[in-house]
């Protein structure tokens, strides 16, 4: 159900945040402003207050709610958008003293992950994490009851679970475990075929917006919906890459992170970055043409590292280095890969840097075979890469690419 708009009109947001100094507010503001925009409402204004920690009762001061409040009346604003997540007495009171729907952060981010999920598994991660969410915050009748009525912040399941109690909401988030659990096994099932066949994993993973819906289209024409909008693509998409020595990966394109990124999102597609994180080959994508790259990269880092990733090969990639002079790059980030997944430049240098992280080592080979030994067509059918095969007087004329282990059986027949 659209509930972006109301009667046509679009929904004008204004954006408040309380600047404590542990971390980037401005920063975090301009983000807080794409994702408004990627939820299909207008971010009309912006306020920001210096404290030194968030007021318990409403989030802001008394004289900066009384001038939100009177900025509300003057401007039409419809929504209130807070750059923190609320809590269940700090919305009820902003909403009290402005007469205006009030939503945090992170009823933003599930509220866009709500539009976004194509996918049953998608669909399943974003209900749990909004029902994880909601739970706690069923404090009683009322406007706390009805938050979720109408625009932005109300797509998904929430919009049908406010009126229910505590014990159909535990009930239906056990069941959405159950149903995520069946769907993680048959990933996992689909995991250890693809091991055993030896099929090798590269998976781009990066902040939103970076470009990874791009790349994979670039590298495998993917077809993977692209756009300048903060989660773009919610459901990873799987694709077989072919390298230049002639073998071949499947590629990965993951969900994109922001900063402080919801827990309850985190762990509710914990499975699903998992499957990012057991990669043979890691891209992390980012976009050099952002002041944020540092931060953007650091992101990245950080999530990796808390899945584990420590011994996996991950590649810099600076990617969009077309809208910029590759010279003003910072000196740190000297020997990363610089993309444009848009024009393709530097697409080989990338292709060449998974190939020589891969671990396995590939063999592109031309082959006679004695056709006593012509079984071994078909066993490098099923374990290599076969480019072709001819019947000749001497033999069978084979090219393939193989790996080390195939390699050691057919190099006394290499051409």
């Amino acid at each position: 159900m659209e509930l972006i708009n109301n009667e046509e009109k679009i929904t004008r947001a204004l954006l408040i945040c309380v600047d404590t100094g542990s971390y980037d507010a401005q920063a975090s503001m301009d983000e807080l402003e794409e994702l408004v925009k990627s939820a299909g409402a207008e971010p009309a204004f912006s306020l920001t207050q210096k404290l030194p920690r968030a007021e318990s009762a409403t989030y802001v001061g008394t004289g900066k709610l009384e001038e939100i409040a009177a900025l509300c009346r003057e401007q039409d604003i419809d929504l209130i958008v807070a750059d923190a997540e609320l809590s269940p007495t700090q919305l009820r009171n902003i909403e009290a003293a402005t007469d205006v729907r009030v939503i945090d952060r992170t009823t933003l981010i599930l509220d866009i992950f709500a539009l976004r999920a194509r996918s049953k598994e998608g669909k399943l991660q974003v209900e749990l994490a909004q029902l994880q969410y909601l739970l706690p915050r069923l404090t009683g009748k009322g406007i706390a009851m009805s938050r979720l009525g109408g625009g932005i912040g109300t797509r998904g399941p929430g919009e049908t679970k406010m009126e229910t109690d505590r014990r159909h909401i535990r009930r239906r988030m056990e069941t959405l475990r159950s149903e995520l659990a069946e769907v993680e096994k048959h990933r996992n099932m689909l995991r250890r075929r693809r091991e055993k066949d030896g099929v090798i994993t590269c998976a781009i993973v990066g902040y939103t917006n970076a470009g990874k819906s791009t790349l994979m289209n670039t590298l495998t024409d993917a077809g993977v919906l692209a756009q300048d909008k903060l989660f773009a693509t919610l459901d990873p998409t799987s694709r077989a890459l072919r390298l230049p020595g002639g073998g071949s990966v499947m590629l990965i394109d993951t969900v994109g992170l922001v900063r402080r990124l919801p827990h309850h999102l985190v762990e509710a597609f914990r499975s699903t970055l998992e499957e990012a994180a057991q990669a043979d080959v890691i891209i992390n994508l980012c976009d050099a043409s952002g002041d944020e790259a540092r931060v953007h990269l650091q992101v990245t880092r950080d999530l990796l590292d808390s899945l584990g990733c420590g011994d996996t090969p991950v590649l810099t990639v600076l990617n969009k280095c077309d809208l910029l002079d590759s010279t003003l790059l910072p000196q740190e980030f000297d020997g990363y890969i610089q993309i444009s997944a848009k024009t393709g430049e530097g697409i080989d240098r990338l292709l060449q840097a998974i190939e020589d992280n891969l671990p396995v080592r590939l063999h592109r080979v031309r082959l006679l075979l004695p056709f006593a030994k012509a079984g071994l067509v078909s066993v490098i059918r099923e374990s290599g890469t076969l480019q072709s095969e001819a019947y000749t007087a001497e033999g069978i004329a084979v090219e393939a690419v193989v790996d080390d282990k195939l390699y050691a059986k057919v190099k006394e027949h290499l051409v």
